[in-house]
């Protein structure tokens, strides 16, 4: 599967499977929260980021993105802390979801299902 931006059908990931084997799933700070090439659905209780519904990949999964051109979303000492709302764009300039990529948090993007679609 991979997503789309449901604004202008552009791809905005690899291909990516769904993450069955959840004890793969790396919650140290500083590192990859999910394996590259799978995806994971915050279903508000398995996963600590408190976005239920959003679809969680690896930031090398990132595929036809910008970060947003609004500086007060990209926040963070040595990464993005995705505290300041969406900060990842596709390449035609519509919101897509937040990269969490900072020093002291597991690393993902969230995808916000209402601006993305897995097919």
């Amino acid at each position: 599967m991979k997503l789309i931006c449901k604004s202008c059908n552009l791809e905005v990931s690899k291909q990516v499977s769904e993450l069955l084997d959840l004890n793969l799933l790396d919650r140290n700070v500083g590192h990859n929260y999910i394996p590259e090439g799978f995806y994971v659905i915050d279903d508000g209780i398995t996963y600590p980021v408190g976005l239920k519904g959003y679809i969680l990949i690896n930031i090398k999964d990132l595929t036809n993105t910008n970060y947003h051109s609004d500086q007060s979303r990209l926040n963070g000492c040595c990464g993005y802390d995705g505290c300041d709302g969406l900060n990842r764009i596709c390449l035609n300039n519509h919101e897509i979801g937040t990269e969490r990529s900072d020093c002291w948090m597991p690393h993902y993007v969230a995808f916000n299902p209402e601006l993305v679609q897995l097919i």
